[in-house]
Formats: structure tokens, sequence, C-alpha cells
């Protein structure tokens, strides 16, 4: 069905992002789930075309747009080209609100230019071994000390973890002040006590690091602080709703992919005579899986509209998440059955996408605890 949602100045944009994810990401692609993240090459690339700064004010660099809907085209085009980018969603669409709506004109001029050239590669690190989903639970510990903060604690799951070069840190500046006591802090990852541990492997998302971070008598500026102190909570919790949107874009680009993909699969691949695309069966699964797919993408848009006229709630984000992950399970699990055997085999993009497509449903706030945002916004 046709979308309404873009104009010509966002068609231009998509097309100039395909253009540069064929011409200088697929052939890299390989390298970089081998190596576990993109290289930093890439990123200043990417700055340099004015991809990662979409919104970024024009006097740092940035293109001085308002409008989420380039971040999306960005997500739907990696999806396109087969790739899983979320390190470049997690800079642009997760971490890059807190850098615009939170910082001093001080701290905007030292870090905006570097997030928006990609000089600088950004992270959020809320989750720890022992809270996971429950951010009140943590327990990194910044105590004020004069003109800096002295931060002792650990983190993990953090996308970008190993590459970045600006961190931001959920910490309890007050223990006892419950979801009170939380704030946020910029860590500029040369500070010492900060330290990098290990690369996580993951069953998918092989080009996405993931990383363990500690820090050890970490002495943070104050300078750095996001916003007001013991305001971190509120602040974490007013972007789900986009980090929601984000990651239910990226799933249904996804499911998209995989059924565009499948589509042509089916129609080359041989058995018993003729292709499988003319088998019934196959016709059947295909003609559902578009249907889902269908069904995502008007959910989808219309959730991205209510956000872009700032009236995306949690409670539709959070269905919206529901539904798009779980859609890409379904999506995804159908078209690999119809590549037979093939579809095990890493070296074909639906096994690849099977793999990416598992942890949507869990990150973010996993499909449980989106059912539980929903069914109290319905009055359970």
């Amino acid at each position: 069905m046709h979308r309404t949602l873009f104009d010509s100045d966002h068609e231009d944009f998509r097309s100039m992002v395909r253009r540069f994810f064929a011409d200088r990401a697929v052939p890299r692609y390989d390298k970089w789930m081998e190596e576990g993240h993109p290289d930093r090459e890439f990123w200043l690339e990417a700055g340099a075309l004015g991809l990662l700064g979409v919104q970024i004010p024009e006097e740092h660099g940035g293109g001085g747009e308002s409008s989420f809907l380039y971040n999306v085209i960005l997500t739907e085009e990696a999806q396109h080209a087969g790739l899983a980018l979320g390190g470049v969603r997690v800079h642009t669409d997760i971490c890059m609100p807190y850098f615009l709506e939170l910082t001093t004109p001080e701290q905007q001029a030292r870090w905006l230019p570097k997030l928006a050239s990609g000089e600088a590669i950004s992270a959020l690190a809320m989750s720890e071994p022992g809270a996971g989903s429950d951010v009140k639970a943590m327990s990194t510990r910044a105590v004020r000390d004069g003109d800096h903060y002295v931060v002792n604690g650990s983190k993990t799951f953090i996308t970008n973890g190993l590459m970045a070069d600006l961190v931001i840190l959920a910490v309890k500046t007050d223990p006892g002040a419950g979801r009170k006591g939380i704030s946020l802090l910029v860590v500029e990852t040369d500070t010492p006590g900060f330290e990098r541990g290990r690369r996580l492997d993951k069953i998918g998302l092989k080009s996405q690091d993931l990383a363990e971070l500690s820090f050890s008598d970490m002495r943070v500026p104050v300078a750095n602080l996001l916003g007001e102190e013991g305001s971190g909570f509120g602040y974490l919790t007013r972007n789900l709703a986009q980090e929601r949107l984000s990651i239910a874009v990226n799933s249904q680009a996804a499911a998209a992919r995989a059924v565009e993909t499948t589509v042509e699969y089916v129609m080359q691949r041989q058995a018993f005579g003729t292709t499988v695309g003319s088998f019934q069966n196959t016709k059947f699964e295909l003609a559902a899986c578009a249907t889902d797919v269908e069904a995502g993408q008007s959910l989808l848009d219309r959730a991205l509209l209510a956000h872009e006229k700032g009236e995306l709630t949690p409670a539709d984000a959070a269905k919206v998440k529901l539904f798009c992950t779980e859609l890409q399970g379904r999506v995804v699990d159908r078209c690999l059955q119809l590549h037979g055997g093939y579809g095990y085999i890493l070296e074909y993009p639906i096994a690849r996408a099977y793999a990416d497509a598992r942890v949507t449903r869990i990150y973010a706030g996993s499909s449980e605890i989106m059912k539980t945002i929903i069914a109290k916004d319905i009055g359970l």
C-alpha cells in the first residue's frame, strides 16, 4: 500500500542513503561481522555525509532538522541493504535526544560537533548485571567530591560499548532516594578508571558490538552532569517512547526485507521439477506474511505520525514495539522455513535475519513488559 509519510526531501535523502550503504557498507559488512562492529572510517564517512547529526543544529555541524523521519529512513535503508546497524540507531535515535535536550550551551559546543561528524560515537549505559530492566535497582554509585563525581560500579549489555567515545551513564547519586536518586553523567571514555570489559558473543547482530563496562574511582567532572542531579529516572523514561519506536521501525523493515528476499529465493529455487514458488503452500505462506507486514506498516506509520506531532503516548509506543517485534519473529521464521535446509546456513541472509530478530522482543523492555504497560493503559 502507498505510504504518505514522506515528502520529496525525505525521498531524496533516501536515495542518498541507499547509494551510500550500497557503496560503502555492503562491501565491508562481512568484515564488520567478523570484527564485531563497523570500522571508524564508516562512522566518519557517515558523519561527512550528514547522516549522524540530522537533528543537530547547523551551528554545531548538523542538519538542523526536527523530523524523526530521517532517522526512520536510515533504519529502513539499512535493512533494505541487509545491514544490521543497531549501533547507528543507538547513536542517532537513542542517545541523541539526551545530547539535544538536556545539555547546556557549553556542553553542546563540546560534544555535538563530534557526534555529528562521527568523530565521537555514543552509548547509553543503564543495564547492570544485577538489575536488568529495573532501573531503580542499579548500584553504580557517584559520590560528589568537589567539582567531580567519583564513580564506582559496572554496566552490561552496552551497545557501542567497545567503540564509544561518549557514554551517557546512569548512576545513583543518592541511594536512599529511590528513583529521585538517579542522575545522568556523560563520560569521556579516555577518563582514568573507565574500563571496557569483554565483548559479549551474541547469537545474532554480529556487526553490533555489545560490551561490559566497569568504573573504578573514575572522576567525572560535575560539568558533565546531564540536566539536574536526581532527575535521571525521568529523563530515561521520557525517551523510552522514541527508543521503542526506533526498534519497531527496525523490526518492521526487517520483516519486509525477509518477505522480499524469500520471494526472490522461491522464484529461482527448483524442487520436483518446478520452482518452490509455484507450490500452493509457498503462495499461501508468503501471502500471509505479506499481509502481516502491511498490517504492521499501517500501525507503525500511525505511530510515526503521532510521534512527529509530539502525541505518541508510552502505551502506544509499547503497542507498536510489541506488535512489530512479534511480527518480525513470525514472518522471519515462516520465511526461513521456505528456504528449507539452506535457511539454516549463515551465508543466506534469512539465517542471519532469524538470529538478529530474537533479541528485539527482549531489549528496551521485553514483550511481557510491553503487555504490562498496555494492560495498565486499558484499566487492568
